[in-house]
């Protein structure tokens, strides 16, 4: 029952799956189904959140999170579900949790750093960009995000830097190169800016909406992206 769920070819079938197990060992007496009841409500939020049904992923990792008490995961993976609902202290409270009990996670201090940011307290964000990035070298989705809150502060050579560091790294990162023709534009170096652009093929960085409640880019970068797109320079003159 249990590879039933791992294994289904959709999403639907996947919550199918977890249902039949969450039905079967919720009630038993036995006093390991507690465990495999928990596990399975976890695993079915997580297929509510890709689903996009995140009341009902809530709800799921809060049971997951009552049956297994000691498991760090239905924790981390309900704040990963309270920032997609902008509910950003409640993030960092179960964030929090989590590190108190796991403090090298990576995923933790960069979901934490995430959490910050989108309450728009970018300072506090960056220290958290930059512990996962200590912790693991290579979480390149980390060390983006410590160049986006770079940005942010307005420390725009180093973030500059970053970014062309990880670029070298992963030069498919269209992400990183999206805001680095964003960050381009702005420094006024418009011709490599367009160089730069030519290599982003994703078209949902064309879309403010996306960009702002889904990628959840800094105002900033966001405003400086749309200057471009719309050629509107917002190189400040020399007095």
């Amino acid at each position: 029952m249990v590879q039933k769920g791992l294994n289904a070819p959709t999403l639907e079938q996947e919550i199918a799956a977890w249902s039949e197990v969450v039905d079967r060992y919720s009630l038993s007496n036995e006093p390991w189904a507690a465990e495999v009841a928990g596990r399975a409500l976890g695993n079915r939020g997580n297929a509510r959140a890709r689903q996009g049904d995140m009341e009902g992923a809530l709800a799921d990792l809060d049971a997951a999170a009552d049956k297994c008490p000691w498991a760090v995961d239905p924790v981390l993976n309900r704040g990963v579900v309270l920032e997609a609902l902008g509910r950003w202290d409640d993030a960092i409270a179960d964030f929090t949790e989590v590190l108190a009990v796991a403090p090298r996670d990576p995923a933790a201090w960069n979901n934490m750093g995430n959490a910050h940011a989108g309450a728009g307290r970018y300072a506090e964000a960056l220290a958290y960009y930059d512990g996962a990035v200590q912790l693991a070298p290579a979480f390149s989705f980390a060390a983006a995000n410590k160049a986006l809150a770079l940005y942010q502060l307005e420390q725009d050579e180093l973030s500059l830097h970053e970014m062309r560091s990880l670029l070298r790294r992963y030069p498919s990162f269209v992400d990183v190169r999206a805001a680095l023709t964003a960050a381009l534009w702005r420094a006024g170096q418009e011709a490599e800016a367009e160089d730069q652009w030519l290599r982003v093929d994703d078209p949902r960085y064309r879309e403010r909406d996306w960009l702002v409640t889904k990628r959840r880019w800094p105002p900033r970068l966001v405003g400086d992206l749309l200057a471009f797109l719309s050629l509107q320079s917002t190189v400040v003159p020399a007095a």
